[in-house]
């Protein structure tokens, strides 16, 4: 635990310490901050028919935000370290090649968890200057968050794959990217087709991204689908664990 403590640090560092890491947060919290007024201007004085994270989760700005933040920050992970040799230096130390993952991986979590934090500013305004009695639901705030983290774990387990597989930055991105957009228009498509007895039909229902957000924006969770999220993000970290394994097979 101690190996996987300090390689979580030592990425986690490396995020911070680079003019990269700021300019991620400084865009995320501009779009989301542009979103939120985009939304109150649209409210005006009205009370909301529904909870602004479900109006925000509604919005192009998330699913923007989702889509590029997950190849921005996980395109360096690997390929940075292979393109500069860093990384058969940090494979010779005595660590396994698990914790190397699993400290890139939770490394990129963190990060992506403080990218999201913006968010709880403009709700605390919202709070302090809303009218309406009751303020807002800080559990549909807590359970957007659950939906928001199940999904970047997702998006950035598919972005570690691809950084493993390339030396080059920006075929990792491109490559992250492709896979996020079809991830994307699977939901898009679970959305169209109704959830028949038919076993492809209930198949393609566990990625209806657009459906599960809108129950986690509205403090509904569900445990299948946390399941589902889960197993795919395991799924492809052990991907990534067995690309990282094949430099011994070369």
């Amino acid at each position: 635990m101690t190996a996987l403590f300090t390689l979580t640090r030592r990425e986690l560092a490396t995020f911070f310490v680079s003019f990269t890491g700021y300019v991620i947060i400084a865009a995320a919290t501009f779009l989301v901050g542009l979103s939120f007024i985009v939304l109150l201007s649209k409210l005006g004085t009205d009370a909301s028919p529904m909870p602004v994270t479900e109006m925000f989760y509604s919005t192009y700005f998330f699913w923007l935000l989702l889509l590029l933040a997950a190849p921005i920050i996980t395109m360096r992970l690997f390929a940075l370290e292979k393109s500069s040799g860093t990384f058969e230096t940090l494979m010779t130390t005595p660590v396994r090649d698990l914790h190397v993952v699993l400290a890139k991986f939770v490394a990129a979590m963190l990060f992506y968890v403080v990218m999201w934090l913006p968010m709880l500013g403009c709700l605390a305004l919202v709070q302090r200057y809303s009218t309406q009695p009751g303020g807002l639901d800080w559990g549909a705030v807590g359970s957007t968050y659950l939906g928001i983290i199940l999904l970047g774990g997702l998006f950035l387990s598919l972005g570690c794959f691809a950084s493993a597989l390339t030396r080059s930055q920006m075929v990792a991105a491109m490559v992250t990217l492709v896979l996020g957009v079809t991830l994307f228009s699977l939901g898009f498509l679970a959305d169209q087709i109704p959830a028949t007895g038919h076993w492809p039909a209930q198949v393609l229902s566990r990625f209806a991204l657009f459906q599960q957000m809108h129950d986690f924006a509205r403090g509904v969770v569900d445990t299948r689908t946390i399941v589902v999220y889960l197993s795919l993000t395991v799924f492809f970290l052990f991907l990534t664990l067995r690309a990282v394994e094949s430099r011994r097979w070369r």
